[in-house]
């Protein structure tokens, strides 16, 4: 479900080994775009050209940009070219130039060579720049601004594009100080009764919002919890109500939500030990936690004691399929049409191979046939719900025509060629999702396709998606909704049959959209929640190196060689997993997210509130789920086991590289780039582990 490299460097053509040509350390968070150049009839590379030699753009606007290969005599020539740009800078959309935010990049123009030859490369000088301020929105807390309280208040810069301004800082004041005080963040505090402008302004320009600020009616606070105890991670919910003299509810006054942490004998915390939202609580360590409600003179508080969560399990090694050989990437496990258990894995820049293994015993993982196709990599293999087909993805074919592969498992054992289909697909497929009657293939991260599977040896175009200003990484379907993974763009939701929103598999309909903070969403995985009724998606980052963090590790893919300075180093990511409640997809929230601090994460797998997360060289991580959702999943003691498959014959050795976990059965898969693939299962729970 993902590339091992977010960047995309699985299109970069890799020279023989001994050339010695590496692109600067920029690349590992480049977007690769190809291109083709006028044509001539010299056929081999000397220099290139860019047009403009440098590039000036405004973010949320586009330019024009071309690069010409010319031959040894001077004469233009068809040449097969990569552009790179900076990920957090600038998009490249075939020959156009997308400003994202404001600064000074490069973008870099490269040969694709056979043969080995090194490859000619340009870089051309990048300038984004801010256009001005457009509008300027301001929210506020709910609530009326009364005598004694306080609201909050934020705001947001847009450009006339519609583009937002990063992280503007506000300067606020307001009209009437002997009315109301606002501070630098934006929090106005009522002092007297009278008509008060709040005011945002920002690099020229201003908003603002008027208030009548009234009277402070009520005589009595009164907090009520969920809860008195509860374990790190369960979330507490509280409800403020004012009363007035008579004992009659006061409603519109703003309340201030405060906590304090009080920690047991045995424990030295910090003070930041939970995180409060209105209205509800989570702690992070156990301890006595006081929640307080405040609104104007009034106040009341509520403890609740904290114990571990205490849900540690033993994880078992059962069983490996070593490709040590080769570097493997995405697997998917499934029960074949004989009732066996099977698994499919495919291969990362290792000449196209796919294996197929009988995993009836996790014990005992046993490789039954193989294939290979015209490919570089296959990125994504999966199996349709129904076993009746597999599906390698293809990426850097000889013809570059790429598409899909489509097996036959009918024997499962020995699958069969069904098909290939590349119409649409040409520009590489990195990631499919099967049903039985359809498959959603990606395109050259332009779009997804959409392929009616009912005769496997006849696949048929059906329809497709693209959204506008995303590049797409990631589709998941369930219940007739397309989920696609959009990198910057973050969630895109279609309706691709499930027609609540009028869209079916032959005309899908745009749903919605949530950016995601970051902009590295590249995986996603939809659940639902049946303890909660809620429908959460789970978001995954991908970041390929860790430049800016006091752990930057290294950054090479190939097994050690003495010869080759820096070889044999692993790979080190960074990255995050989101959580959003979609249950209402026209108002989506992001609630929690899972990180762990010094690793990056890539595939997830969910079920029966057990998050499977693969996080590259942090291993495979089992968390629980359960619940309402909050605040930092790893710090709340959710963890229930971590796996590392240390293997001192891998491809990089004793160096994990978790791609993607399943669980199947009662037992636990994953794929590991370095190691191949590894069946686990998790003890049952008899005592606690906490030592």
């Amino acid at each position: 479900m993902g590339p091992f490299a977010a960047s995309g460097i699985a299109a970069l053509a890799r020279p023989a080994a001994g050339t010695g040509w590496t692109l600067p350390l920029m690349v590992i968070t480049l977007l690769p775009v190809l291109l083709a150049a006028a044509p001539a009839m010299a056929q081999v590379a000397e220099r290139l050209e860019a047009s403009p030699a440098a590039v000036t753009v405004a973010a949320g606007e586009t330019v024009r940009l071309t690069v010409q290969a010319f031959d040894a005599g001077g004469n233009p020539i068809d040449a097969d070219l990569q552009l790179f740009g900076a990920r957090e800078g600038v998009r490249i959309e075939a020959d156009r130039i997308l400003g994202l935010q404001a600064g000074e990049y490069e973008i870099v123009a490269a040969t694709v060579e056979e043969g080995g030859r090194e490859p000619i490369s340009l870089r051309i000088p990048v300038v984004v720049t801010w256009p001005p301020i457009a509008r300027i929105e301001i929210e506020a807390q709910p609530g009326q601004l009364l005598e004694g309280t306080r609201l909050t208040h934020s705001a947001r810069a847009f450009h006339a594009n519609g583009t937002e301004r990063p992280s503007a800082r506000i300067q606020w004041s307001v009209s009437e100080p002997s009315v109301a005080s606002v501070d630098r963040f934006g929090t106005v505090t009522a002092h007297a009764r009278g008509d008060v402008t709040v005011i945002a302004r920002f690099d020229g320009g201003e908003a603002t919002r008027r208030y009548s600020v009234g009277a402070f009616q009520a005589t009595r606070l009164e907090l009520e919890a969920t809860a008195e105890e509860a374990r790190t991670g369960d979330v507490v919910h509280f409800e403020a109500r004012l009363l007035d003299a008579q004992g009659r509810e006061v409603t519109g006054a703003p309340v201030t939500w405060t906590h304090r942490y009080t920690p047991p004998d045995s424990i030295v915390a910090p003070a930041g030990t939970g995180v409060l939202a209105p209205g509800r609580f989570v702690a992070d360590v156990p301890g006595f936690h006081t929640v307080m409600a405040s609104s104007g003179p009034l106040s009341a508080e509520h403890t609740v004691e904290v114990t571990r969560r205490d849900v540690v399990q033993r994880i078992l090694e059962m069983g490996q399929g070593s490709t040590n050989h080769r570097r493997t990437s995405d697997f998917w496990v499934y029960e074949g049409v004989d009732g066996r258990d099977y698994a499919v894995t495919g291969t990362w820049g290792s000449g196209g191979f796919a294996y197929f293994w009988d995993v009836t015993d996790p014990t005992s993982v046993i490789l039954t046939d193989s294939i290979q196709v015209d490919a570089r990599t296959v990125n994504d293999v999966k199996v349709s719900p129904d076993g009746r087909y597999a599906v390698l993805t293809r990426e850097g074919a000889s013809d570059r025509r790429n598409g899909v592969v489509i097996m036959d498992l009918s024997n499962p054992r020995h699958p069969v060629l069904a098909a290939t289909y590349t119409e649409g697909l040409t520009g590489g497929v990195h990631n499919t999702f099967p049903t039985d009657d359809y498959l959603f293939a990606l395109s050259g991260g332009e779009k997804y396709v959409i392929l009616d599977m009912r005769d496997i040896y006849n696949p048929r175009y059906v329809s497709e998606y693209r959204h506008p200003n995303g590049r797409i990484h990631d589709v998941w379907v369930m219940d007739g909704i397309a989920y696609s993974a959009q990198w910057d763009a973050g969630v895109v939701v279609v309706d691709v049959g499930n027609g609540g929103w009028g869209g079916t598999i032959e005309n899908p309909v745009f749903i919605n959209n949530l950016p995601v903070p970051g902009g590295r969403t590249h995986e996603l995985i939809p659940y639902f929640q049946e303890s909660t009724g809620r429908m959460l998606l789970f978001l995954g980052d991908e970041i390929i190196g860790r430049p800016g963090h006091a752990l930057e590790g290294g950054n090479d893919r190939a097994p050690f060689n003495p010869d080759v300075p820096g070889s044999g180093r692993p790979r080190s990511t960074a990255g995050y997993m989101h959580i959003v409640d979609f249950t209402d997809p026209e108002n989506p929230k992001k609630i929690a997210r899972y990180h762990v601090p010094d690793y990056g994460t890539h595939n997830a797998w969910v079920e029966d509130d057990i998050l499977y997360q693969a996080y590259y060289e942090g291993g495979l991580r089992v968390v629980d789920i359960s619940g309402d959702l909050m605040g930092n999943l790893y710090t709340q003691g959710r963890e229930i086991a971590v796996f590392k498959p240390y293997d001192p014959e891998g491809y990089q050795r004793n160096a994990p590289m978790v791609w993607s976990a399943q669980l199947h059965k009662g037992h636990v898969f994953l794929s590991d780039a370095n190691s191949g693939l590894w069946s686990l299962k998790l003890e049952p729970r008899e005592r606690s582990m906490v030592p």
